[in-house]
């Protein structure tokens, strides 16, 4: 069985790491030794232990062991495995667990597409077939009838020789688009090709040398040939989608690509803005630009909680968008975000509902709608939404494990709540706040009194009541936060 700690997952069966930004070369042996420090995490395990599991009937120098170890600590926060000296080593990370099961093979066909090398000899035109290939995912995402993989996890295995079998295995995906772009001037030549991961059959290629000014054809062709061949496996009818041209303005369309690089990215998100900013300036129609422009706006609340103006500014930012192109998804998404911590519930749901159904494959307007299900008190609900979430971007670990927490709390589930924590390396500040009400809960009143401990050093200026007022009162029902202060203020008194 997979072991999970803080954000990495142990893949047995695999033999393989997952690192919280992807898959980490690891040798055979410390392979094995990780295995035995986490499957013992209580223990001490003795260079003699190690040795005769690791190398079993060979002898072998000290120091060997000792360079696994430093390997292991290289690849892992350094504390996580600690020196105990005269006796041995012993895993000192966050508790493992056993992880829950990989969903099952999907019966729609699912799909990655990998990022797109970029030929034209130049680093600096990296942005350039990354856009090309995230506006590829994006297109596909629309498509109710497939799972496809988002660019966040497909774009681990950027810059790699990579086995078609084994991303399919470490996805859990059918389908696998590769291809390159090479830009010189106004000239792009784009060659892709779609991959049966099972059978390693090459069901579709095609190579593009064209005008810089007919990418919008080109992705739009490639976009409705993979459909069309994937169509066919599952013998559905896929009308023609192709978009309107999103923009006349090269320069703009560049700007644009750049800030999509950023903003996939949650520590750069807001380092998007004077790009999207430049982006509508050369081109005021431009409604893409314009809804990820929103979206960066609204978002900006979770950096500044006391400031509504971020999200007055993303509606009316969507306004534009809409108004150019009422089928931009993050547009609606958005809206409904903005809505959502306005307190406006009604508008924030029709918002991101349809949201969902123009990009039902986008695990951050999954991921959003289910954090609108938990305040809405709809937990459970929600839980299904950030598994369909977490089975489209695998690699993003913590995301998906605060969001969970935040949800198995209002749910009531809160040993499962508190095991998810757990396992987290870092606990944001709003989810230490469910921790608190985790161990109350349980009846671990002293743990509850460590965390809130922690909570109150992280607000220094703020009381309790302005604690949950800033970090926990967006629930529609009233009760939820007066129930959590109530239960804040209790464990405090305690103290």
């Amino acid at each position: 069985m997979d072991l999970e700690f803080g954000n990495y997952r142990l893949k047995r069966a695999e033999r393989l790491l997952l690192a919280p930004n992807g898959p980490v070369e690891l040798s055979g042996r410390s392979f094995e030794i990780l295995s035995m420090l986490l499957e013992r995490p209580d223990d001490v395990i003795s260079k003699t232990e190690l040795f005769d599991a690791v190398w079993p009937g060979l002898v072998v120098e000290e120091n060997t062991l000792q360079v696994h170890v430093s390997a292991l600590r290289k690849l892992l926060p350094a504390e996580m495995i600690v020196t105990v000296h005269g006796r041995g080593y012993k895993y000192a990370g966050p508790k493992p667990i056993a992880a829950t099961a990989e969903a099952a093979a999907p019966t729609r066909p699912s799909i990655a597409v990998l990022p797109f090398d970029n030929m034209s000899g130049d680093p600096e035109q990296d942005y350039f077939s990354d856009g090309i290939t995230e506006d590829i995912i994006a297109e596909l995402g629309k498509f109710r009838e497939f799972l496809v993989i988002a660019r966040n996890s497909s774009f681990q295995f950027r810059g790699k020789a990579n086995d078609v079998a084994d991303v399919a295995k470490k996805l859990g995906i059918q389908y696998v688009v590769d291809g390159s772009v090479r830009k010189i001037g106004n000239q792009v030549r784009i060659t892709v090709q779609l991959t049966d991961a099972v059978s390693l059959a090459h069901i579709w290629g095609e190579h593009y040398d064209r005008q810089l000014d007919d990418i919008f054809a080109i992705q739009d062709e490639i976009t409705q040939m993979i459909a069309a061949r994937l169509a066919r496996q599952t013998r559905t009818a896929i009308a023609s989608r192709a978009r309107a041209r999103p923009t006349d303005n090269m320069s703009a369309y560049e700007f644009y690509l750049r800030a999509l690089q950023l903003a996939a990215v949650y520590d750069t998100v807001l380092e998007a803005e004077p790009f999207l900013r430049q982006a509508v300036k050369l081109d005021p129609r431009f409604a893409a630009a314009h809804a990820m422009l929103s979206f960066v706006e609204s978002f900006k609340y979770y950096w500044d909680y006391n400031n509504p103006g971020h999200l007055r500014s993303g509606l009316e930012i969507a306004r534009t968008a809409l108004g150019l192109d009422p089928d931009e998804a993050y547009g609606h998404l958005a809206t409904g975000f903005a809505h959502l911590y306005l307190r406006q519930f009604r508008q924030a749901e029709i918002s991101l509902d349809r949201a969902v159904a123009l990009n039902p494959n986008d695990p951050l307007i999954l991921s959003i709608r289910a954090i609108f299900l938990n305040h809405t008190d709809r937990p459970e609900l929600g839980l299904d939404e950030i598994n369909e979430a977490q089975r489209r971007d695998p690699y993003a670990v913590g995301w998906y494990d605060d969001f969970r927490g935040v949800l198995l709390t209002t749910a009531g589930r809160y040993r499962e709540a508190a095991a998810c924590y757990a396992k987290m390396a870092t606990v944001t500040p709003w989810s230490l706040i469910r921790v608190v009400i985790c161990h109350f809960e349980l009846g671990e009143i002293a743990q509850a009194r460590d965390v809130l401990a922690k909570v109150k050093a992280h607000y220094l200026e703020l009381s309790l009541d302005e604690i949950v007022d800033t970090e926990v009162d967006f629930y529609e029902d009233p009760a939820v936060c007066s129930r959590y202060l109530a239960i804040l203020r209790g464990v405090d008194s305690e103290g």
